[in-house]
Formats: C-alpha cells, sequence, structure tokens
C-alpha cells in the first residue's frame, strides 16, 4: 500500500530516476516459481500463523466486535488515502506520469473533501486507483525476482519484494515521516500503525476459512501471493506464458519442472473430502 515522499525527499531521488531511464530497455525479470529456501519458510510461516492466532487474529476479532462498521470503513479510507504518495512516488520512478498524476487527484480531494481521508469522494468520482510500490518499481525495470522469503512478522516477500519495506516504509510514507519528525514520550507515534495492522487484519478475517480448508496452508499463501504480484507487476494482465510458467514450476531440478497442478488441485480436493467425512461421523479432523 503506497505513499509518496515530500518534493524534498524526491529531490534526493533525482540520481536514481536518472540512472532508472538508462535501464529503459530492460524487460520485466520472469518470477521463480521454485522455493529454495522452503526449510526457512515454513518455520518463519509457522512463527507468523501462531502469533496470528494467539494475539493478531483475536485482536482483530475483538476490534470488529466493538467498532462500528461505518468507523471501520473511515479508518480504512484514511490509511489508504494517507499511504497513497508511495503509489505516486513509484509511479514516477515506474516512468508513468499520468498515474502519478491520478493518485495525487485521489489524494488532493479525499484530504479535502473527503475530511483529511476518512470519506472517499475521490471514488464517487471515478478516479481510479494506481496502487503500486517499490517492489513493483523494481520488476518492472527488470531486477530479478530471486527466492521466495517469508519473513517474520511481515509475511510473504521475496530478495527483490523486500525492499519495499525500507524504501517505501522510510522514504515515502508519510505516517514514517510524521514519527521521525515527532518526539513522544511514551511511544505514542506506535499508535497509528498499530491502528493500521489491526484494520487491515480485521479485512482478512472472511479469507480466514480458505487457509482452514488448504491441503496445504503455506503453499497456498506462497502461490496466492505470487499470482497476486504477477497481477500488480502486469496491470492485472499478465502474459500468458508467463502465468504457465507459474503454474508449471520454473526451478533448477526436475522435480519443479514436472510438477502438474491437476494433480495438486486433486489432492486438495480429496483432503477436503476428507475432511468432510471426518466431520461428518464425528472423528476430529486430525484423526
Amino acid at each position: 500500500m503506497p505513499s509518496l515522499p515530500r518534493l524534498a525527499a524526491l529531490s534526493r531521488l533525482a540520481p536514481a530516476i536518472a540512472m532508472l531511464a538508462l535501464l529503459a530497455g530492460c524487460a520485466i525479470a520472469p518470477p521463480r516459481t521454485d522455493d529454495p529456501l522452503e526449510k526457512f519458510n515454513r518455520k518463519s510461516y509457522a512463527f507468523n500463523m501462531a502469533l496470528d492466532k494467539h494475539v493478531l487474529r483475536p485482536v482483530a476479532v475483538g476490534y470488529t466486535k466493538v467498532t462500528p462498521k461505518p468507523v471501520q470503513t473511515s479508518v480504512s479510507n484514511f490509511f489508504t488515502n494517507i499511504k497513497l504518495p508511495i503509489s505516486i512516488a513509484n509511479n514516477l520512478l515506474q516512468a508513468r506520469p499520468s498515474d502519478a498524476m491520478t493518485d495525487t487527484g485521489r489524494f488532493l480531494i479525499n484530504m479535502t473533501v473527503g475530511v483529511a481521508g476518512f470519506f472517499d469522494p475521490a471514488t464517487k468520482m471515478q478516479i481510479p486507483i494506481k496502487e503500486t510500490d517499490f517492489g513493483i518499481t523494481l520488476a518492472r525495470w527488470g531486477v530479478p525476482e530471486g527466492d521466495f522469503l517469508m519473513i517474520p512478522l511481515l509475511g510473504p516477500s521475496t530478495f527483490r519484494d523486500v525492499w519495499q519495506y525500507p524504501v517505501d516504509g522510510y522514504l515515502f510514507d508519510p505516517i514514517s515521516y510524521f514519527e521521525r519528525n515527532h518526539q513522544f514520550h511514551w511511544g505514542q507515534y506506535y499508535i497509528p500503525e498499530v491502528v493500521y495492522f489491526i484494520q487491515m487484519r480485521a479485512q482478512l478475517l472472511d479469507a480466514d476459512s480458505f487457509l482452514q480448508t488448504a491441503y496445504d496452508p503455506y503453499a497456498f499463501v506462497r502461490d496466492a501471493w505470487r499470482q497476486n504480484r504477477l497481477n500488480k507487476i502486469y496491470d492485472g494482465n499478465p502474459p500468458a506464458d508467463v502465468m504457465l510458467k507459474l503454474q508449471q514450476g520454473q526451478g533448477s531440478n526436475n522435480q519443479d519442472q514436472n510438477f502438474d497442478p491437476s494433480e495438486l488441485l486433486k489432492e486438495q480436493q480429496q483432503w477436503e473430502q476428507k475432511q468432510k467425512q471426518q466431520n461428518n461421523s464425528g472423528n476430529p479432523s486430525g484423526g
């Protein structure tokens, strides 16, 4: 979810923009579909799921119960808008000035008419949101994806996409800028980020059922995340050959190259059928 740097920050990025311009002939790097760090990634995923089960999800559930729906919507609107400068900056880095102008229009309208972004008149005016981030910027300039990486606390990423956290989070995020330039004695500057993550988790509560019925939750998250990133990189229209590589596997070993998506789907369906039979017979799901 993107945000914009102030003019001073953009001016410091001018040399980087000039260097990126020299790479204009580069094509988007194809995705990797192997998982050489799977052993570490699965442990990191298990840690994240344990943290989510015992801390994040209960807090998000409590938040949805005590917070009226209109307030939740306003909070979501605020964070979506206040982080638009991330997209504006990255659209400029991707040499997409029209998209940057569109997001700038949304940002200004919602900050003024929308009362600091708590309302979303820009959507009613049919102004689209051109959301992007620094990982997508690197991808569009041909930087290789690198290995898939499940980051503790942060979730799915790659060696390329992980750079969005320091770049977008430090340079382009207005909330980060505000925190760095204000002194608080009791750590109040963390409150906006805490509320942001709670709101984000609350929005994902309806998706929990997908993981609960997944044959392999880790693989489900990994592959769903990869497909989502491809859609964003290619503006929702990834080429057929790229999607085919993602589905069939593109790793260096034969096991990856012979991967059969239909076989995995078959296993998923068999596992779900087994779960239904166990539930109907009253047996525990792990029996």
